[in-house]
């Protein structure tokens, strides 16, 4: 088996696993397994800070299968999660997972 299909496999058999990492959530209407990963989101950000009207933009960082999202989000572009809407500033396509972090919404 080639690397790639083996990373595949593994994105599906290992990463991806709802009894371990991830959890199922609505995204833009579709039910799908991301995993919110606020540790890393807290490393990312240590050192930014970023302000709405004095208060403090609240900032989630997911990973979702890219076959179960579909076309990679652009920055600024809006995505739903369990009904709370978030605006994209930054993702990555890291080997077919991509890694999204998001600002809260009004």
């Amino acid at each position: 088996m080639s690397f790639k299909k083996q990373m595949m496999q593994d994105i599906n058999d290992v990463f991806v696993n709802t009894d371990e990492f991830f959890e199922k959530h609505v995204v833009n209407g579709r039910e799908m397994p991301v995993m919110v990963d606020e540790n890393e989101n807290m490393e990312r950000t240590k050192f930014q800070k970023k302000f709405h009207e004095g208060i403090k933009a609240k900032k989630i960082l997911v990973y979702v299968k890219a076959s179960d999202f579909g076309r990679q989000p652009e920055h600024g572009s809006k995505i739903t999660i369990d009904n709370m809407p978030f605006l994209v500033s930054d993702s990555i396509n890291e080997a077919g997972m991509y890694s999204i972090t998001m600002e809260a919404s009004r």
